[in-house]
């Protein structure tokens, strides 16, 4: 089966390919004869309710510096193409929102991985709301007496942008930590948005791992170890990947979760997990396929495009 693909994805240029997981899945792809071509969100025109973009075909190589060649521009329906990627990375905002609009328009007879509709309902720090017993105590605000009261009743927390991303503004605060009302001074006049406070876990020492999951099912993990200077387990933020298995608690986690994504379309996905508790659910341009593989898991590049051809071969 050859395909052809669209990537919807940031400057490919800019990427660093050694940990990046969209960079993994057009070299799967490409291996197994699909047909890539390229884009940036800014590229998508609805013109009387046809999508189009101005893609570029894309060969790609694992050879940092070197890592891709485009051909020339050309201005496509997107309904021409079987699958499209949708690939940049957040923020989360009102650009991203509104490609989620467009690409709906296309979906599912082009098939859109992920969901675009879904992605646009389930941002990463919202769609793990459903599942508040598999959570850390967590408030969803911008009110100062609700944080307060969240603060005085579990007395250590972390604050953090509820579209945030990356690890960026996230802080920790103590019980008799003085900067809480310049921070929440800071969180007003930044974030127009409500934010999320979760009762701080010292097992973020041990690591924050993150577990890949395919159509809802397990697809490898990695633990990122924080820097002992750092509160953040990211690894664009320094954190250190470990290899890990998955505990009991983990399992069951997956296990309530994968129904939910498989029926909403969220093929790839990344969930985070302190401890015994789930922090986030990222569906919107999932990472972590390069470290899993690089430290002996499962490749998710292969399952997820395992997945992928076995739905094309399905009637839309």
């Amino acid at each position: 089966m050859s395909l052809k693909i669209a990537v919807q994805m940031d400057p490919i240029q800019r990427i660093n390919i050694k940990g990046d997981s969209t960079f993994a899945l057009l070299l799967e792809a490409q291996k197994r004869g699909h047909q890539l071509s390229y884009y940036t969100p800014e590229r998508l025109a609805l013109l009387d309710g046809h999508l189009f973009a101005t893609v570029e075909a894309l060969t790609v190589r694992d050879q940092a510096g070197a890592h891709f060649t485009l051909g020339l521009p050309r201005r496509v329906e997107l309904t021409q193409f079987d699958v499209v990627l949708l690939r940049q990375d957040p923020p989360f905002d009102l650009a991203y929102v509104t490609t989620t609009h467009l690409l709906e328009r296309i979906h599912p007879k082009t098939l859109v991985v992920n969901d675009p509709a879904h992605v646009r309902n389930a941002p990463e720090k919202m769609l793990v709301t459903e599942f508040p017993d598999l959570m850390p105590p967590t408030l969803v605000t911008r009110d100062l007496a609700e944080i307060k009261a969240f603060r005085a009743e579990h007395k250590d927390i972390v604050m953090k942008p509820l579209y945030g991303h990356g690890g960026g503004a996230v802080f920790r605060l103590t019980r008799d930590d003085l900067n809480f009302g310049s921070l929440y001074d800071m969180f007003a006049v930044t974030f127009r948005e409500q934010w999320v406070v979760q009762k701080f876990l010292p097992d973020v020492k041990k690591g924050d791992k993150r577990i890949l999951l395919v159509d809802g099912e397990f697809a490898g993990a990695v633990n990122r170890i924080p820097a002992a200077d750092d509160l953040r387990s990211n690894m664009v933020r320094g954190g250190a990947p470990a290899a890990t298995d998955l505990t009991a608690r983990e399992q069951e986690i997956i296990k309530r979760l994968g129904p939910t994504l498989r029926e909403r379309g969220l093929l790839f996905a990344g969930i985070d997990v302190i401890g015994d508790w789930l922090t986030e659910i990222n569906v919107t341009s999932p990472t972590g396929i390069r470290a899993v593989k690089n430290l002996g898991g499962p490749d998710a590049a292969v399952l997820i495009w395992d997945k992928i051809e076995a739905k094309r071969k399905q009637p839309a």
